[in-house]
């Protein structure tokens, strides 16, 4: 294929704005993705701020490069409001910072009419995102996401919450944001390394039911984290209009959903190994879990192994891991992972549950997963 050729379809363009509609009745929304979008973000918070203070939480690192713009383009739409900067990374999704970012909201002032923006990657959203669902039982807010892993997934769909020792994002609410603001062009000031980590959960969404969309990323993808602003802008919008549609059909996780995490299960169990820190990004740890996650549906005789293949080498392509052992100074475990897995949150009835594969673009839900088998495919990983 060669690199002109089209994607699967896409919302229509709006003067090079493509808009997605998640469709949930009273509370639907929509998703805007393009150019430019941050400069304007005044003018589109205005009609749901109402004449409502706005209070804009970030962190020290996109607040450091995108706070002034935004609060510049609130000031000329004429809406008034506070900021708060939060430490970065994944620690502050935690009871402490929730804590203290409530306290400094009450601080504040807030009431119901109160709007928060969240202004950042996928930390600051869902802690900003759990904020609202608590805070006077419940107050509106708005993603602003600043990384291409949250403008692909953590900001769309409602989910939001915090880290606790026991596990990952164990504590939260299914909130939805009142409008999501995709700037394709904020994506410039990311290292590689968190652009391509992000780029691990555009890949999830074609291995989980769209082979021709993984046939494109597989002709597009390295021009994709190579700058391509147009690529990039086709894929979050075909990413976002993806999870609209299951978030639509089953908004609280109660089955089509949970195929979203294809290589999460595995992934979370990966970060709290390597102590959710910067030696695991996110987005890697799902590049390596969806390769575990085809490796052991090739074991169980559910897929063909060049489809794993397939898809471990366009993951190796692009510069994401596909084995545990690419990550340095974990002493990684079968006993502790398995453990790890136990503690997810899609656990039913004591029994894991995998997204397993039949093949690209063919994932599917299962708890029949003998142990022995998960823990050959993890032992052989952590040996390699």
């Amino acid at each position: 294929m060669s690199r002109s050729d089209e994607p699967p379809p896409t919302p229509a363009s709006d003067h090079d704005i493509q808009t997605v509609r998640v469709e949930l009745g009273a509370r639907s929304y929509d998703i805007r993705v393009g150019e430019g979008l941050l400069a304007g973000a005044g003018e589109a918070i205005k009609p749901l701020a109402g004449g409502r203070r706005v209070v804009v939480v970030s962190d020290e690192t996109a607040g450091d490069l995108h706070l002034d713009t935004l609060a510049a383009s609130l000031a000329a739409a004429g809406v008034g409001g506070d900021a708060i900067v939060m430490p970065p990374g994944e620690e502050t999704k935690s009871f402490e910072a929730l804590s203290g970012l409530m306290d400094r909201l009450f601080e504040i002032g807030i009431e119901r009419r109160t709007l928060l923006v969240a202004l950042g990657g996928g930390v600051i959203g869902d802690l900003v995102g759990f904020a609202a669902a608590i805070a006077l039982r419940g107050i509106d807010f708005v993603q602003i996401p600043t990384t291409l892993l949250a403008q692909v997934d953590s900001s769309v769909g409602g989910k939001t919450g915090i880290n606790v020792e026991a596990g990952k994002n164990l504590v939260g609410a299914f909130h939805q944001p009142r409008l999501v603001l995709a700037d394709v062009a904020v994506l410039e000031t990311l290292p590689r390394r968190e652009l391509l980590a992000g780029y691990a959960e555009v890949v999830k969404y074609a291995a989980i039911d769209d082979a021709k969309f993984f046939h494109w990323l597989e002709a597009n993808g390295a021009a994709l984290a190579d700058g391509d602003a147009a690529l990039r802008a086709r894929a979050i919008a075909h990413c976002c209009a993806a999870k609209a549609r299951i978030v639509a059909a089953d908004e609280r996780e109660g089955g089509v959903r949970a195929l979203l995490n294809l290589g999460h299960t595995f992934g979370h169990a990966l970060e709290g190994a390597a102590g959710y820190s910067d030696a695991l990004r996110h987005g890697e740890a799902v590049a390596i879990g969806m390769a575990l996650a085809f490796r052991l549906s090739v074991r169980l005789g559910l897929c063909p192994g060049q489809d794993a293949d397939r898809l471990v080498a366009h993951l190796d392509a692009v510069g994401l891991p596909t084995r545990p052992t690419q990550i340095r100074g974990v002493d990684w475990e079968v006993d502790d992972l398995i453990r790890r897995m136990g503690a997810d949150k899609k656990v039913a009835d004591g029994k894991l549950t995998f997204i397993l594969a039949r093949g690209i673009g063919k994932s599917f839900i299962t708890q029949d997963v003998a142990r022995g088998d998960l823990a050959a495919v993890l032992d052989e990983a952590v040996s390699e």
